[in-house]
């Protein structure tokens, strides 16, 4: 399991290629059977070339990884969405900026961990992460209900204080 930490700090590092690399290691077969992970994992690769001023390696990239997934109309849009970044002199400031956020390597770096537990067999979520997530599940049901009479939001640091 330490090379899923490192497949995962690769991907959250947007260094996807070696998150590829690793994840082959350790599940063959997980990129072709999961092919919207291998999509984002390469997606986030061409991104990062964006970001770095690459676009002629972007580009080249985009035309040896990324085309073939632009026969599948599910990945059209997307496809558009990224190539949209090279338009721009500054891809920060284009409306596809989200896609050169943390938020974006974040998500594919959940998904690819996600993706290596349920290979394994093993659950995609530890124990405390189900129980906070059903804690605040029944903090906000009861908030709901009981409306400002109900108990306060949810606070983790409050949590593990008591």
């Amino acid at each position: 399991m330490e090379k899923r930490k490192l497949i995962f700090h690769f991907a959250l590092e947007g260094n996807a290629l070696k998150a590829i690399e690793l994840t082959k290691e350790l599940a063959p077969n997980l990129l072709e059977e999961n092919k919207d992970l291998h999509f984002d994992l390469l997606s986030l690769h061409f991104v990062d070339l964006v970001r770095s001023r690459k676009c002629t390696e972007a580009l080249e990239f985009a035309q040896n990884h990324l085309t073939p997934f632009g026969k599948v109309q599910k990945y059209v849009g997307k496809l558009e969405d990224f190539m949209a970044l090279l338009a721009y002199e500054e891809p920060e400031k284009s409306p596809m900026f989200h896609l050169l956020s943390l938020d974006f390597r974040q998500n594919v770096a959940d998904g690819i961990n996600r993706a290596i537990l349920a290979h394994s067999n093993l659950p995609c979520y530890s124990s405390m992460e189900r129980l906070v997530q059903q804690t605040t599940v029944v903090r906000q049901y009861l908030e709901q209900e009981l409306g400002k009479d109900g108990p306060p939001p949810f606070s983790l640091k409050a949590f593990m204080k008591s």
